[in-house]
This record gives structure tokens, C-alpha cells and sequence, in this order.
């Protein structure tokens, strides 16, 4: 487990003095939550790259740094994970773009991460509150709801979740996605949490099904 972020440091240079080619990271998930302070440890850094060129060059690196390559499990395999790499305490889950059965890393989610690392060749950058909450309401883990409260509670723009939502509907060309989230985000609702954009997905969701209902 890792308690702190900064243990990840020297794996970051590790990698920085073993790729020729500049790639940009973007954290998301515990490693995040760990950075911010609002996790005591996690066991896997979340990490997504914009290009297959970038993928190619770190699985490249971590197999010159002895990490060992394992193929998802069947449990993994909804989160569109490429490749998981293990070497003692780090675990890397290393996505190429799509993530989460569906969320891809837009150029609006790109801008919107905060950098923290700037090396010679890697740059790592954060990805922020609203895409990371958004990220965690496809998944199935009750653990991923609690920080869905935890990262609320810090402060979410709301807009800009509501936005980027839309806009991966518009990437997808899928309205389904809409009520994949309301239906996550209806549980977060049962918990206590305010949603102040929740009318409006409502809004979509019946949109969606009365669409639906016409085509029967």
C-alpha cells in the first residue's frame, strides 16, 4: 500500500530516465484521492495517456524497470482497463484514452487537470474533482461512492460536471450513458447528498425513455 504521494516520486523519475519520448500522465483515482488528503493509502496509481504512442513507451519503460504485465480480470474488465503492471508495492492500471466503460479523456477533462510533476520527459498532472467523481459514478464499488461524498464535500463544480457529461454523451453518441450515471447518482441522493444539477439529468432521463418508448 502506498500512504503517501510523494512515495511515488522516484518511480515517476524511474520512468522519466527510461522513455526517450515526452508523455503526459493523468492521475486519477486513489493516487488522487491520496494527494489531496482525502485517502490514508492506496494499493493501485491510476493512470491515463492521451495517445497509443504514449502507451506503447510506458509499457516499454516499466518492462525495462521490471514491472511484471498481467491482463485484467473479468471484474476489470467493464473499467475498459489495457494493462495492469505489478513490481513489489506499485500497481499501475494503465488506461489509453477510454476509461470506465465509456468516459473518454476529453480535451475538456485534459485542460480542466491540474499539473503537479514536470520531469524531463513525463509530466504528471491531476485530473480534477468533478472528472474524477464523475469517473467513480460508473463504477459498482460502494467504495467509489464514499468518495463521491468525500470529493462533494471538498467542493464540485457542478456546471462543469454537468457539462462534461453532456459532452461525453456527445463523444459516445450514446443518450443510454445518461442514465447510467442517474442511476448512480440516485444513490448518492439516497445517502444525503445534494445534486444541484439532478433535475436536469431527470430531465434527460425521461427524454431518453420516452424516446425509447416511441421506437416500441
Amino acid at each position: 500500500m502506498i500512504s503517501e504521494f510523494k512515495e511515488m516520486n522516484k518511480l515517476f523519475k524511474e520512468i522519466d530516465e527510461t522513455i526517450k519520448d515526452n508523455v503526459h500522465f493523468f492521475i486519477i483515482g486513489g493516487a488522487m484521492l491520496l494527494y489531496h488528503g482525502m485517502k490514508r493509502a492506496t494499493k493501485d496509481i491510476d493512470i491515463v495517456v492521451d495517445t497509443p504512442n504514449e502507451f506503447k513507451t510506458i509499457k516499454n519503460a516499466l518492462a525495462k524497470l521490471k514491472f511484471s504485465e498481467r491482463m485484467p480480470t473479468p471484474e476489470y474488465k467493464k473499467f475498459d482497463l489495457n494493462q495492469i503492471f505489478i513490481r513489489e508495492d506499485f500497481r499501475i492500471d494503465l488506461f489509453q484514452r477510454k476509461i470506465c466503460n465509456g468516459v473518454v479523456l476529453s480535451e475538456t477533462m485534459m485542460n480542466r487537470a491540474t499539473e503537479v510533476i514536470k520531469l524531463q520527459h513525463l509530466t504528471i498532472s491531476l485530473c480534477s474533482f468533478e472528472d474524477v467523481f464523475l469517473l467513480k459514478t460508473f463504477t459498482e464499488r460502494e467504495g467509489d461512492l464514499e468518495d463521491c461524498i468525500s470529493l462533494a464535500k471538498r467542493g464540485i463544480d457542478w456546471e462543469a460536471l454537468f457539462d462534461e457529461i453532456m459532452n461525453q454523451v456527445k463523444i459516445s453518441d450514446q443518450k443510454v450513458w445518461i442514465t447510467w450515471i442517474g442511476e448512480r447518482l440516485d444513490i448518492l441522493e439516497e445517502k444525503g447528498m445534494i445534486i444541484p444539477i439532478m433535475n436536469r439529468l431527470n430531465k434527460l432521463r425521461e427524454e431518453y425513455y420516452d424516446e425509447l418508448e416511441k421506437k416500441i
